[in-house]
C-alpha cells in the first residue's frame, strides 16, 4: 500500500500561486500514475492533473496554462504549481495514486482558498 500526505494550501489572493506537495510512503514502486483531484463544496470531486511514470501530463481544460504537476526523480513526491489563481479554483484538493493491481491510495486533502 501507498501512503499519501498533501502539504502546501492556503489562503490566497486572486492572481496569487500556490505550491501543492504530496509526500509518497511504502510500496512506490506499485505507483504507476499520480494525480491531483479537487472538490468544491456541493460539487463533486473532479480531476486536476495526472502524470504517469512515461511523464505523460494531462490537465482539466479550466488548469490548462496556469496548472503545472511534477514529480521527483524517485517519485517521492508529486508537486502542482497553481499560478494566477481564480476564486472558482477555490476547494480541497486531494493527492491520488494509481497502483498496480490495488485500490487507488488518497490523501487526507489540503484547503485551498482564493479570495477576490
Amino acid at each position: 500500500q501507498v501512503q499519501l500526505v498533501e502539504s502546501g494550501g492556503g489562503l490566497v489572493q486572486a492572481g496569487g500561486s500556490l505550491r501543492l506537495s504530496c509526500a509518497a510512503s511504502g510500496s512506490i514502486f506499485s505507483i504507476k500514475a499520480m494525480g491531483w483531484y479537487r472538490q468544491a463544496p456541493g460539487k463533486q470531486r473532479e480531476l486536476v492533473a495526472a502524470i504517469t511514470r512515461g511523464g505523460n501530463t494531462n490537465y482539466a481544460d479550466s488548469v490548462k496554462g496556469r496548472f503545472t504537476i511534477s514529480t521527483d526523480n524517485a517519485w517521492n513526491r508529486v508537486y502542482l504549481q497553481m499560478n494566477n489563481l481564480k476564486p472558482e479554483d477555490t476547494a480541497v484538493y486531494y493527492c491520488n495514486a494509481d497502483l498496480t493491481f490495488q485500490s487507488d491510495s488518497w490523501g487526507q486533502g489540503t484547503q485551498v482558498t482564493v479570495s477576490s
